[in-house]
């Protein structure tokens, strides 16, 4: 036998080299799809919640939009219902005016017809008790005239001339100047000696005695002093100014003395006012 020997090479009995590559090949693309798979499976689920997520928004949306649409519906009714109201409301206010326009028509018509009876019955209709109770008014009348007529009296004045009718007191007075055949001017005088105007003329009162009922004033007409002394209540005191000679006189009645001032009236000729009014003295 040779000292330099070849190894003995022992076949292998294993699977051959090549099945090992595919072997780690089919492995590496194992790994790889396991990848692969994986990452899909992550994807679907990404996928998947948010198909999820948006169908939870699309069902928050349809409800919000339901709700929209029953609101929508519930304001068409409310507004349905008020314009209901607002026309049965015109309707009504139409027929309203129109049965006031009537009924007014028919009170006018109800009225005129009232006035024209009464008129009728009044212009036709005057029985025994009307004219009875109109004639006794007309009585009564002219007695409260005929009364008051006795109050007023007539007076010679302190210069012989027969005065008009005399006032005693502020009411007969009033009826003098109802009746208008004077004007007359009421009075009260302060004893003073500043002059008051009266009427056209200007006066003083000097000195009253309340006992006695006298009294002592003083007129100024035409720049002339006229002192009528110790003259008596009731009684006409008369004068003349210039150009009233041919008239009636100017009549001075004092109904009232009192402790210090005295009421009454002056009294002067209708004819007398424009005369008067141009000599009266300034004050």
């Amino acid at each position: 036998m040779s000292e330099f020997q070849e190894p003995n090479v022992q076949s292998s009995t294993g699977t051959p080299r090549w099945v090992g590559l595919a072997i780690a090949a089919l492995g590496a693309v194992s790994l790889l799809g396991l990848g692969v798979g994986w990452s899909a499976l992550n994807q679907s689920k990404s996928v998947e919640q948010a198909a999820q997520a948006s169908k939870q928004q699309n069902d928050a949306l349809g409800q919000r939009l339901a709700k929209s649409e029953e609101l929508n519906q519930q304001l068409q009714s409310d507004l349905r219902v008020v314009t209901d109201k607002l026309n049965v409301t015109q309707e009504e206010l139409l027929g309203a005016r129109k049965q006031s326009k009537a009924a007014t028509a028919a009170y006018d018509k109800k009225l005129s017809g009232l006035q024209s009876d009464v008129s009728s019955k009044l212009a036709t209709k005057a029985n025994t008790e009307d004219v009875n109770k109109l004639n006794g008014d007309v009585t009564n009348v002219k007695n409260d005239l005929d009364e008051t007529k006795g109050k007023l009296e007539r007076a010679t004045g302190d210069m012989g001339v027969m005065s008009g009718l005399i006032a005693r007191n502020h009411d007969d007075l009033e009826e003098l100047k109802r009746r208008g055949d004077r004007n007359y001017f009421e009075f009260t005088l302060q004893r003073s000696k500043s002059l008051q105007r009266v009427g056209p003329v200007q006066m003083t009162l000097n000195k009253t005695d309340q006992k006695k009922s006298k009294y002592t004033l003083t007129v100024l007409a035409d720049d002339k002093s006229i002192e009528k002394k110790d003259k008596t209540s009731g009684e006409p005191v008369q004068f003349y100014i210039k150009g009233t000679t041919h008239m009636s006189p100017y009549e001075i009645v004092v109904f009232d003395v009192g402790k210090n001032q005295v009421s009454g009236y002056l009294s002067t000729p209708k004819s007398a006012g424009a005369t008067s009014a141009t000599n009266a003295p300034a004050q």
